[in-house]
């Protein structure tokens, strides 16, 4: 089954592309690698929770974000990529959580992103990872994700 194909089965599409908050891309490609810019979750071009882990946001809540954060940051890959059928492998996801004093269960937040990764890619959704807590993230969101993707050979 395709990445698509999992995705529909999922009750989910790719989101539009967010655009850049400042002088970047959504994404980029070297070679046969596609790296996504940092994707905050956002919904209908809106920030979907905000706050910090630990205080304002619940480590569940910010597991969805993280997941949202994933959602967006495939949107920008497949649209470098040309498709999100020409993603072959989730190489590496990065994540970043905005954390309120003491909380330390960023790897718990990040398995959001992980998760569905390994939804709509299967073993090819298998991936490195570092879940790193920070104090503050862009308007305020909970947390941030980027992408290491791998392409599909050309035909």
């Amino acid at each position: 089954m395709t990445p698509t194909a999992r995705l529909r089965e999922l009750g989910l599409e790719l989101p539009p592309v967010a655009t850049p908050a400042g002088s970047y891309v959504p994404a980029t490609q070297a070679g046969p690698l596609v790296f996504t810019a940092g994707q905050l979750p956002l919904r209908d071009g809106e920030i979907h929770r905000t706050g910090k882990v630990g205080a304002a946001v619940t480590p569940e809540e910010a597991k969805e974000s993280a997941r949202l954060c994933a959602l967006n940051a495939l949107a920008a890959a497949a649209e470098r990529a040309g498709g999100l059928d020409n993603l072959r492998d989730v190489v590496k996801v990065t994540g970043f959580v905005a954390s309120a004093p003491g909380f330390n269960g960023q790897p718990g937040v990040l398995n959001g992103a992980s998760e569905l990764l390994g939804e709509v890619f299967g073993e090819a959704g298998l991936h490195a990872r570092s879940a790193v807590g920070v104090a503050e993230l862009p308007l305020d969101a909970p947390v941030e994700v980027e992408l290491i993707v791998s392409l599909d050979p050309p035909a």
